[in-house]
């Protein structure tokens, strides 16, 4: 198992290179695969998938965010107004997902897989439709995508890309600024599965709550190493060709957690 989780985050980390997302849509659905060989009852496998998950990305979200700092892609005014929204909302997602059923959490990272390999496929970029809104609009579309993102367990990129390009910013300091966005979603969402999974039974040890700390080792260190490899790697293939490509991952990994 432990070399499962050491051979996940390898994957995980080559395509959050290849592709520019966290990782998420490829760690939560191969715990739900592994988890069960460990014994792990039905009930709480996809609480600590996701948990996990979310664990994994508080750790690379920080070096990711500087990587765009110093190419000046992040808007931290924008940052700043999106982060109390954010946070709250990846502790509503948390608290969500502890009262949710294990099936019902399968069918809704399933559903996530599907749209965004659809976004992917298809190429869908939202037009600019006006300028950001004031703090409580900020914070409002945060709470929002910080819960959903933590219900997934994704770092929000998939979701804050498209919003801040909808709302003005150009793709560059679009994709910054979620990157630094998933910061508080990664790091509320974990605090949240490890507070609402503390004393919940049939946890594998060792952990935090819904955090398995095997698990967050091995993916996290090595999906921080093999990342930028990923990066390298999709300088020298087809953009078109790679995307079409991990969307039709998605599709596969969407459907088994819907119909397996």
């Amino acid at each position: 198992l432990l070399l499962s989780y050491l051979a996940t985050g390898v994957f995980a980390g080559l395509l959050a290179g290849l592709f520019g997302v966290g990782g998420g849509l490829i760690m939560v659905p191969a715990l739900a695969i592994l988890l069960p060989m460990q014994g792990v009852a039905p009930s709480v496998t996809m609480q600590i998938a996701i948990g996990t998950s979310l664990a994994v990305i508080s750790a690379t979200s920080v070096s990711s965010a500087l990587a765009h700092h110093r190419r000046n892609g992040v808007l931290w005014p924008v940052f700043r107004a999106m982060v109390p929204g954010l946070a709250i909302g990846a502790l509503l997602g948390a608290a969500a997902a502890h009262v949710l059923s294990g099936d019902a959490l399968r069918r809704i990272v399933g559903v996530g897989a599907l749209l965004v390999a659809a976004k992917m496929a298809l190429e869908l970029k939202p037009g600019s439709h006006g300028q950001l809104p004031g703090r409580l609009g900020m914070g409002i579309a945060g709470t929002v995508i910080g819960c959903l993102s933590a219900l997934i367990g994704i770092g929000g990129g998939s979701l804050s890309v498209p919003y801040l390009s909808l709302r003005g910013l150009g793709i560059h300091r679009a994709v910054g600024t979620a990157a630094a966005a998933g910061i508080p979603i990664a790091w509320g969402g974990a605090a949240g599965f490890i507070y609402n999974g503390w004393d919940v039974p049939g946890i594998p040890t060792p952990a935090l709550g819904y955090v398995l700390l095997s698990a967050w080792v091995g993916m996290g260190l090595f999906s921080v190493l093999t990342a930028p490899l990923g990066a390298r790697l999709a300088h020298a293939a087809r953009p078109q060709t790679l995307k079409r490509g991990f969307a039709l991952l998605l599709v596969v990994i969407g459907l088994h957690l819907l119909l397996g």
